[in-house]
């Protein structure tokens, strides 16, 4: 008996997220009969790429115990530079744009990087707590996307960049294979190279990491900025998604990143977690916002839901750290 039932906790601890999307698809699925068309399928994947790529930089932040609240910002930031590179509207063009979208990609990326390397830095360096660190990025990085804006939108962006939000390939969206390939090649890393591991024993024990020689401050200031990268990717495909690229867009973007890393299974005491789950954290959120949608429950409740799961995902986290 005690066999059997340690056996559906190991399973239900390790698979738990999966069968909770699959209860959630399976329910939706018998209420809408649109749910599980194609048409919507494409639908809610395309609207969970840019909260998954934002919640895949943030694992990395969260399994060395940190916590990075700056990614909303920094998404309208990334995507307002980028498209001022590629707009062929007079306002808001950089002189003698637009200019090739590899090059607009390259500034949004850049710029992503920067504000998470000033970050890593205090919170790495000036050993900061990464709380109030990331909370001066967010109100920073909001006030230098209003100045660099003028507050105003930068509106009428080239096709080419457009694409890398509407596109195709084979009737499938470009951010799905954005958020496949930026999955792809987090796993890999997490799993398969010397800083994935550096990084969980950062995670786990941080003296001890230290004690074994590993660059602690480095490791550290290394997964900011790839927390900020990605948000500059993410917030060049909302740009493009929309056509335009909006100063306030991003706005508490940080707050769903965090609730899929959490959903997922990653540890908020850090050192363990997967980014598969967070991929399935981030599918569970927008599988729900879309069935909600579906039928007919307004934002507001979805909140409320959104809220729910974060705080059982915390307290059963913290039950299983007491367990250990």
């Amino acid at each position: 008996m005690t066999t059997q039932s340690l056996t559906i906790g190991n399973i239900l601890q390790r698979y738990g997220i999966f069968i909770a999307l699959a209860v959630v698809c399976i329910v939706l699925a018998v209420i809408s009969q649109n749910f599980l068309s194609t048409r919507n399928i494409l639908n809610v994947l395309r609207q969970t790429s840019i909260n998954g790529i934002l919640a895949i930089g943030m694992t990395f932040v969260i399994l060395t115990r940190g916590i990075d609240l700056s990614v909303g910002s920094v998404v309208a930031f990334a995507g307002i530079v980028a498209a001022s590179f590629a707009t062929t509207a007079s306002t808001g063009m950089v002189a003698g744009g637009p200019y090739p979208t590899l090059l607009a990609i390259a500034v949004g990326l850049a710029v992503g990087m920067s504000c998470g390397a000033v970050s890593g830095l205090i919170v790495a360096r000036f050993q900061v707590p990464a709380f109030v660190a990331t909370l001066g990025m967010l109100s920073a990085a909001r006030g230098m996307t209003l100045i660099y804006s003028g507050g105003r939108p930068i509106p009428a962006l080239t096709e080419e960049f457009r694409w890398i939000g509407t596109g195709s390939i084979w009737g499938i969206p470009v951010p799905i294979f954005l958020l496949l390939g930026t999955f792809a090649v987090a796993h890999f890393v997490l799993t398969q190279t010397r800083f994935g591991r550096h990084i969980y024993a950062v995670g786990g024990n941080p003296h001890a990491a230290k004690v074994s020689g590993l660059p602690v401050k480095r490791i550290r200031f290394t997964v900011y900025v790839i927390a900020g990268a990605l948000a500059g990717l993410a917030g060049m495909i909302l740009s493009a998604r929309t056509g335009s690229a909006l100063p306030q867009a991003g706005i508490a973007y940080e707050l769903d990143a965090i609730a899929a890393v959490v959903i997922g299974g990653t540890s908020l005491a850090g050192g363990v977690g997967r980014v598969t789950g967070t991929l399935i954290g981030a599918l569970l959120i927008g599988v729900m916002n879309n069935g909600l949608d579906l039928m007919g429950v307004e934002s507001y409740y979805q909140q409320v839901i959104k809220g729910i799961l974060i705080v059982a995902a915390v307290m059963l986290d913290r039950s299983k750290n007491k367990q250990d």
